[in-house]
């Protein structure tokens, strides 16, 4: 009885949602920088498509969280922004130009960014204050369940069609529609709208950002250190490549990323638990001790069995951020607010990311992978001390 109650009908669908969504991206994710590399794009240009990518999902979070919140309605930007990556995703087959490529992944991420925010929201809206760890760990655990299941998908038609990338995203397609569907058997619960913003103009696309100064003080510290963090926390394509760059074969990275997905899977929810019994701060933290194990030990790795090492105390790292950093700020933030709060976070993250994915390609280049990965390793070092140090959100 105790596990229903906390685990509703709709935290149940969304997590199948996000299952079926995954199984459907992370077909795609690991071969990505390969199928990028094979028309000619280089490290820089993939971090800074991936920058650009991140940028897109991160502004429309928060424009369309705060539009959920004034409308109080979470669950049209969930189904819209489903079906927008589902067929923006499968584009990517018809044309190779890197236009249209930039074309297709902005458009995979508006429909992220459209729907993410009202979803988290939803999860959010559905579950107490003390639960929050386990509900948003449950769903990472699923979404990434499907990261596992994915690739090995894709591995299987490498085996028969190695180097033919292209299929893949019509193939990718299918799962897509079918977390689409889904989203039909979900019943949103009424809620309260939120006053909108102060400085909301309509139409502003920015409107949003003045949440900032809504917010609270404990709210603002929190952003601060992750955004400190998003600085040196560069898209995992970087780790990919690196896998790349010593000489493993793409069956054989494709097969260390499910092996990573499978550790991020199963740590999520325990992890999650665990952040509601100590406190999420405390939680974050352990995954920012094995961001700095895990960057640093990529910097020198040299085969498939250290790359397994690397690979699971950085799934570990996941399972310690990725949810839990949501949960804490629905845990913060007035419930009318939750999607505004989580938006305008990944938002202005995203604008950190899109330069720290940039500077990373730039880094690679000039001084190589190993320098990348240990400069990111001692920014996470120093996020760790500013979180550390700062009392009012150490123990929340």
């Amino acid at each position: 009885m105790k596990s229903q109650k906390i685990f509703t009908r709709t935290i149940w669908t969304l997590c199948l949602v996000s299952l079926f969504n995954d199984i459907s991206s992370e077909m795609l994710y690991p071969v990505m920088p390969f199928y990028l590399k094979s028309i000619g794009f280089t490290a820089l240009w993939i971090g800074i498509l991936e920058g650009v990518a991140e940028l897109v999902v991160g502004l429309s979070k928060g424009y369309f969280g705060k539009l959920s919140d004034e409308r109080g309605k979470r669950l049209p930007f969930v189904q819209f922004g489903y079906f927008l990556s589902a067929i923006a995703k499968s584009m990517l087959a018809l044309f190779a130009q890197p236009l249209w490529v930039l074309f297709s992944r902005s458009g995979d991420k508006l429909g992220k960014g459209i729907r993410t925010s009202a979803r988290d929201a939803m999860l959010s809206d559905e579950c107490s204050k003390e639960n929050k760890g386990k509900v948003f760990g449950l769903h990472r655990a699923l979404d990434t369940a499907g990261a596992a299941m994915g690739p090995l998908i894709a591995l299987a038609y490498l085996y028969y069609h190695p180097g033919d990338y292209k299929p893949l995203f019509l193939i990718a397609f299918a799962p897509a529609m079918m977390s689409v569907l889904l989203t039909l058997f979900i019943h949103e619960r009424k809620k309260e709208a939120s006053t909108p913003l102060s400085l909301t103009a309509k139409g502003n696309f920015f409107s949003y950002l003045s949440y900032w100064k809504k917010s609270s003080g404990e709210y603002r510290s929190l952003v601060i250190g992750l955004l400190l963090f998003a600085l040196f926390n560069s898209s995992d394509v970087f780790l990919l490549l690196m896998a790349k760059n010593v000489g493993i074969s793409d069956q054989n990275i494709i097969l260390v990323y499910v092996f990573f997905n499978l550790i991020y899977a199963l740590a999520s929810l325990p992890l999650g638990h665990l952040a509601d019994k100590i406190g999420m701060g405390k939680a974050f933290m352990l995954g920012l001790v094995c961001f700095c194990i895990a960057y640093t030990g990529m910097a020198f790795v040299k085969n498939t069995t250290t790359l397994l090492v690397v690979f699971s105390i950085y799934g570990i790292y996941m399972a310690c951020t990725e949810g839990i950093s949501k949960a804490w700020i629905a845990k913060i933030a007035p419930q009318n607010e939750t999607a505004t709060a989580i938006g305008f976070h990944a938002s202005v993250s995203s604008m950190v990311t899109m330069a720290a994915s940039t500077m990373a390609g730039l880094l690679w280049v000039s001084s190589g992978a190993s320098t990348t990965f240990l400069i990111s390793a001692a920014g996470a070092f120093v996020t760790l001390i500013y979180f550390l140090l700062n009392k009012k959100i150490r123990t929340r």
